[in-house]
């Protein structure tokens, strides 16, 4: 039996200290700031459109960048503090409302002055007030569903699979919005484009409410052995983001969006194990 005087000092090394608490915050913190950066960067973009278009891209890219950062924020947060066995009810209600500004408010913001707002200074024409009263319902629907998106992942969280997210998670829909705007970066000027971009909206905020499975890669154990290879694609991977960031970053983010209606149509033509036979009892 374990001495009195040595289990405290043994309990005390087991538990986590306040600092490693702090650690996984530090990263919500970061996703927080980054959607605040965004919502500024989106407002200088707007106001900066009459003067000129070169500093309106730029600002617009900004805030994508901003986005994309809060991102991988946003998915290192949670993965430190369940390898620092650190997780509590206060960080993840932190990350809910960081997420609900940083991936509902600031996408959606973004969303309409970079493919709406702009419209009104190429042609005021009847079509294109539509279009704008439009952008308002769709991006606020955006902001809704990512709201109820977030409420129904935490109510979830405990009892659902681990290994899938059920509806599309909301940084992946912001993660889209930043994608497009940072590859064509050019604010959207000709009404049909601007059409097609608040369809895309519509569709992401209905995944995002939807019953569509998508991977969580939270079963995904970084600790284990990996072959070289892992390391090398990895490493790929990175050099491409880095250098050619525009198309490879609009190419993650929609094949993670469509995988999961890629999946859930697939599945349908998959052969499906027979159910077993009921035994009955004479």
């Amino acid at each position: 039996m374990e001495p009195p005087s040595l289990a405290p000092e043994r309990s005390r090394r087991i538990r986590p200290g306040r600092g490693v608490y702090v650690l996984p915050s530090l990263f919500t913190v970061g996703t927080l700031v980054c959607g605040y950066i965004a919502i500024l960067a989106t407002l200088r973009g707007t106001l900066q459109m009459a003067g000129g278009g070169e500093l309106a891209r730029w600002s617009f890219d900004t805030a994508a960048r901003a986005i994309g950062w809060a991102v991988l924020f946003d998915g290192l947060d949670g993965r430190i503090a369940r390898l620092t066995n650190s997780t509590s009810e206060f960080g993840r209600e932190f990350d809910s409302l960081a997420d609900v500004i940083t991936f509902g408010v600031a996408p959606a913001f973004l969303a309409f002055a970079w493919g709406v707002r702009p419209l009104e200074m190429v042609n005021g024409t009847e079509i294109v007030q539509h279009l704008r009263q439009a952008g308002w319902i769709l991006t606020f629907f955006f902001v809704i569903c990512g709201a109820a998106r977030l409420a129904r992942f935490n109510i979830q969280s405990t009892s659902s699979d681990r290994r899938y997210f059920v509806g599309l998670p909301i940084p992946a829909g912001a993660g889209v919005v930043a994608a497009t705007v940072h590859y064509f970066q050019d604010p959207v000027n000709d009404w049909k484009y601007g059409l097609g971009w608040l369809v895309i909206i519509g569709i992401l905020a209905f995944l995002m409410v939807s019953r569509v499975r998508y991977y969580s890669f939270k079963t995904l154990d970084l600790r284990r052995p990996r072959s070289y290879l892992v390391i090398i694609l990895l490493g790929l991977v990175v050099y491409l983001i880095v250098t050619y960031s525009e198309p490879v970053l609009l190419i993650l983010a929609l094949s993670y969006a469509l995988s999961g209606p890629i999946s859930r149509i697939t599945s349908k033509f998959r052969p499906h194990p027979p159910a077993p036979e009921e035994v009955r009892v004479s």
